[in-house]
C-alpha cells in the first residue's frame, strides 16, 4: 500500500490553522482510500527538526570512515529525514506564509533533506514523487494584486521542491485567511470563504485522484 509523508508547519493547532485544516482534509480522504497504507507524520511546530549545522552539512561530503562522531550523529538525523522522503509515494506539506516566507521549521526540514548527490543533482532520489503544498496566507499575493511582488513562498518552494528535488509539485492556496479576524478586511470575508471552500474541495479531490493513480 502507498505511503504518505505528511508535514505540517503552522504554529497554530487544528482548526485555528488554515493550512492544517486543508492538509487534514487531504489526509482524511487519503486514509479512506488507503486504510491499510502508511502515513509518516511530522509536526514541525510541535517537534522541530534540528537546523542544519556545520557537522550535519560537512558530513554529507565526507567519507563515512573520516567523519567525526559529531558529524556521524548529525548526519544520521539527516538520513532519517531523507529516507522518509524517499520511501513516500506522495508528500503533503502545510506551508503557511509567515512574514512573506515559509516557517523557519519548514526551511530547516528542507535544508536537511536537500543533499547533493542523493536527493539533489542529476538523478534526485525522490524524483517524480507527487507533492501537494498547502500554501495558506493571510492576504492575497496573486498576480495583479498590490503585493504580488512579496510572494516568496510558491516561488521558493518551486525552486527547491520541483527544480532541485525533482518532485511533481502542485499547490493549493487558501488566501485572505485574516479577513474574519481583521476588521479592516471585513469586506473580503466572502472571498476568503470562497477560497477556503475551494481549497478544501481541491484537497479532497487531489487526495482521491492521487490514491486512484497510485492504486492503478
Amino acid at each position: 500500500m502507498a505511503t504518505l509523508l505528511h508535514i505540517d508547519s503552522s504554529v497554530f493547532p487544528g482548526e485555528a490553522s488554515s493550512s492544517r485544516s486543508v492538509t487534514a482534509t487531504f489526509r482524511k480522504v487519503w486514509e479512506e482510500q488507503h486504510p491499510e497504507g502508511t502515513v509518516i507524520y511530522r509536526d514541525l511546530a510541535a517537534a522541530p527538526v534540528p537546523h542544519i549545522t556545520a557537522d550535519a552539512w560537512s558530513a554529507g561530503y565526507t567519507a563515512p570512515a573520516e567523519r567525526t562522531p559529531e558529524q556521524s550523529a548529525a548526519f544520521a538525523a539527516r538520513v532519517k529525514l531523507i529516507e522518509e522522503l524517499e520511501q513516500a509515494d506522495a508528500v503533503l506539506i502545510g506551508a503557511p506564509m509567515y512574514n512573506y516566507s515559509i516557517p523557519s521549521t519548514l526551511k530547516a526540514w528542507l535544508d536537511n533533506v536537500l543533499l547533493l548527490g542523493r536527493t539533489a543533482g542529476e538523478t534526485p532520489s525522490a524524483q517524480g514523487t507527487p507533492v501537494i503544498v498547502v500554501a495558506s496566507r493571510g492576504g492575497s499575493y496573486a498576480p495583479g494584486t498590490p503585493r504580488e511582488g512579496y510572494e516568496f513562498v510558491q516561488n521558493y518552494l518551486e525552486a527547491v521542491l520541483k527544480d532541485t528535488l525533482g518532485l511533481d509539485l502542485d499547490f493549493i492556496v487558501p488566501e485572505l485567511t485574516m479577513a474574519p479576524r481583521n476588521p479592516a478586511m471585513s469586506e473580503l470575508v466572502p472571498l476568503y470563504e470562497a477560497s477556503r471552500k475551494r481549497a478544501l474541495e481541491d484537497a479532497a479531490a487531489r487526495a482521491e485522484e492521487l490514491a486512484e493513480l497510485l492504486a492503478a
